[in-house]
């Protein structure tokens, strides 16, 4: 499991936000076992930690959630990792 603490849905917004910068790796890692056909009860126990026999919705909602905004990150998020930042 994964020491960054995880909120159970990433914020939704337009651009890029903080929390999404600090979880590109768990992004990543769902988009790859999504590829691989991994079951998601055994995705989330390992990149969560959440036990989805004890709580199955929570544990599908986190799952799908960060999933979804995976997604979103290489369908239009990416652009904006790509922009010059402001200092």
């Amino acid at each position: 499991m994964d020491e960054i603490a995880f909120q159970d849905q990433p914020p939704l917004t337009d651009r890029v936000n903080a929390y999404d910068e600090q979880h590109l790796a768990i992004y990543l890692r769902l988009l790859m076992a999504e590829e691989e056909g991994a079951d998601w009860r055994e995705v989330v126990q390992m990149i969560f930690g959440l036990d989805p026999a004890r709580e199955p919705d929570r544990s599908k909602r986190v799952h799908d959630s960060h999933l979804a905004r995976a997604r979103w990150m290489t369908e239009a998020g990416y652009r904006y990792l790509l922009e010059p930042r402001m200092q």
